[in-house]
Order: C-alpha cells, then sequence, then structure tokens
C-alpha cells in the first residue's frame, strides 16, 4: 500500500520540529566574519533562524510546521506552532535577516539551498487562508523579495549546473524557486528559472547516475528529471525524459532502485542518505504523475518510491543529526503522491 501522511506521522514530525526550531546550539553558521565584532552567536545574527543546527535547517523547519499547521489545524500542536510564529517572524526580526544578507562577503550566503528553501517557506505561507497565515507572509515577504532578487542576479551568470547532491545542487534549488514564482507571480523568475533549467538540462542523455556518494541527500539524477517535469509542457517532457532514462522500464541505472545504506545515523553526513532515499521518493513520485496511467514505467516508478520511503521514514526521528532536518523531504515525498 502506498506510503501517505496522516494524522500520527503529522504530528510525529511536528513535535520534533517544535523541539529544533528554537534549539541555538549545537550550531554550523555560514558566517564570513568581516571583524572581530561578527564573532556572534546565532540568535544575534539570525533572530528568526536561529535553531536547528544550521540556518537552512531552521528555514526548512518552519516550512514543514507551517505545512503541517495548514493541513492539520487541529492537530494538539497547531497552537504552539501559532504562538512560536507570532513572537519570532515579527517585520523587527525579518528586517534583521534582511540586514545579515546586506553586509560584507555575504553575497554567496546560503546559496542556492537556502535560498530555495527560504522561498519555498514563503510560498508555503502564501497558501494560509487565515488572518495569523497572512500576517506572518507579510513579515517574510521583504527577505523572500530579497532572496528572488539574489536568484535574478545569479542565474543569467550561472554558465555551468552544480549537479552534485549536497546543498550545492542546481536542480532543487530551481525546482524550489518556480513554485515561488508562480505563487507570487513573479514573472521575471519563472523566466529565468525556466531558461537556466533548459541552458543547463535540456541536453541531458542516457543519464548514468553515478550515485550514490557518501554524504548525498539529493539524487543528481532524479533532481534533473523533477525540475525539467516542473519546467517543460507534458509532451516535451516525455520525449526529454524517454531519452535522459531510457532505460527505465528495465530498473536501470540499477543504483536508482536500490536504497542507500545508512551506517551511522550519528554522524550528520553519513545521515544525510536517509535524506537521498526521501529525495528519491519525492523524485520517483513526481516521474509517476508525468507518465500516462497504462505506462509500463508508471509501476516501476511507484515501487521504487515505496521501497525507498519504507527504508527512510522509521528513521526520520531519533538521532538529532538526522531529526533536524528529516521531516521536511519526508513531507515533500508523502505530499507528492501522483494522482
Amino acid at each position: 500500500m502506498s506510503q501517505a501522511l496522516d494524522a500520527a506521522t503529522a504530528a510525529r514530525f511536528a513535535r520534533a520540529a517544535l523541539g529544533h526550531v528554537t534549539k541555538a546550539y549545537p550550531n554550523k553558521l555560514d558566517h564570513v566574519l568581516n571583524g572581530p565584532e561578527d564573532a556572534l552567536g546565532p540568535r544575534a545574527l539570525h533572530p528568526v533562524f536561529f535553531g536547528s543546527f544550521d540556518w537552512h535547517s531552521c528555514v526548512h523547519g518552519w516550512w514543514t510546521l507551517f505545512t503541517l499547521r495548514r493541513l492539520y489545524p487541529d492537530m494538539a500542536e497547531a497552537v504552539a506552532i501559532a504562538d512560536l510564529a507570532d513572537e519570532l517572524f515579527t517585520p523587527a526580526n525579518v528586517a534583521a535577516e534582511v540586514a545579515y544578507l546586506v553586509r560584507p562577503n555575504a553575497r554567496g550566503f546560503e546559496r542556492p539551498y537556502g535560498w530555495g528553501w527560504l522561498l519555498m517557506l514563503q510560498t508555503e505561507l502564501r497558501r494560509h487562508p487565515d488572518p495569523r497565515g497572512r500576517a506572518w507572509a507579510e513579515s517574510l515577504r521583504p527577505l523572500a523579495e530579497a532572496f528572488a532578487d539574489r536568484f535574478k542576479a545569479f542565474l543569467p551568470i550561472s554558465t555551468y549546473p552544480v549537479r552534485t547532491g549536497t546543498h550545492y545542487n542546481t536542480a532543487f534549488s530551481l525546482r524550489l524557486a518556480l513554485d515561488y514564482a508562480e505563487s507570487a507571480a513573479d514573472a521575471e523568475l519563472a523566466d529565468l528559472c525556466h531558461a537556466a533549467a533548459l541552458r543547463w538540462y535540456s541536453g541531458d542523455r542516457d543519464c548514468q547516475a553515478w550515485e550514490p556518494s557518501q554524504d548525498e541527500f539529493l539524487s543528481p539524477t532524479l533532481m534533473v528529471s523533477e525540475l525539467m517535469r516542473r519546467v517543460m509542457q507534458d509532451q516535451d517532457f516525455g520525449s526529454w525524459f524517454d531519452l535522459y532514462l531510457p532505460r527505465l522500464e528495465q530498473r536501470e541505472p540499477a543504483t536508482l532502485f536500490a536504497p542507500a545504506t545508512v551506517s551511522d545515523r550519528s554522524d550528520g553526513k553519513i545521515a544525510h542518505l536517509d535524506g537521498l532515499n526521501l529525495s528519491r521518493a519525492w523524485c520517483w513520485r513526481g516521474v509517476a504523475s508525468s507518465l500516462a496511467l497504462d505506462d509500463p514505467r508508471r509501476p516501476v516508478a511507484l515501487e521504487a518510491a515505496e521501497v525507498h520511503l519504507n527504508a527512510a521514514l522509521p528513521h526520520v526521528t531519533g538521532d538529532y543529526m538526522g531529526e533536524h532536518w528529516l521531516a521536511s523531504f519526508a513531507l515533500l515525498a508523502l505530499l507528492a503522491e501522483p494522482d
């Protein structure tokens, strides 16, 4: 049976995220010191996103919380999510996050992974129908627009994609940025994302899938297919995808169908591989949604998604090295149930 999000799982994910979005230490800062006065702690530097081990994990921890609150407004954790958001998502706190971006040597801060997730967070807040959700979205808007502007400046000078399965992966960040561009009616950003995706990936053929690497949490191969599925019209994507993974029906390349082995979940880098399994499940479900109901590749893709989900879902919580971020990727996969 296909895995799906349910109330018990949503509550487990919400409790985990509430436990880490305000947990300031341990903390891995992406911070360039321009002088001794810049030797500050996480909350002084980032009054909204100071928890969850690192800035980007805190951002998508909040995306997890807001998504779960929207989907399960009556869950016991919904009140705590809203009260904490009222405390942190204030215009003054967001202004401090924006000010951080204009510091000297902050041009590459969280590029592109954190950029994409911040825009994804704003996309989620724009979906909230209640006044509190609209207030949080309005407070966050200047930061979202600042990161949208960073994408607009960066994409035209990005000659090459980054295909590694870690934070620098360009397909993943474009995939998230596209959702924002469409929800915010930002035609300029949408056009730049489309152009970059086609420039970087439209010529890809017969992908060899050199993965996994030891600390990847994104599939370099499948992330490209998920982006191109969003960028291309159905017919164009189908033609491209036939050439990109031409032996999918034979379950080749075989590595894409075998969940990664996680040997030590207390090691933060090795724990990334649980995320790889979850992000593969998300992408496989996306692939399945693009295929006709009678396409023989569709059940192959759905089976691969379930195998990867089953391998990773039991480990989303339990050890902080995974718990501070894995629920977001589990949620992406669980909410990607094909029609």
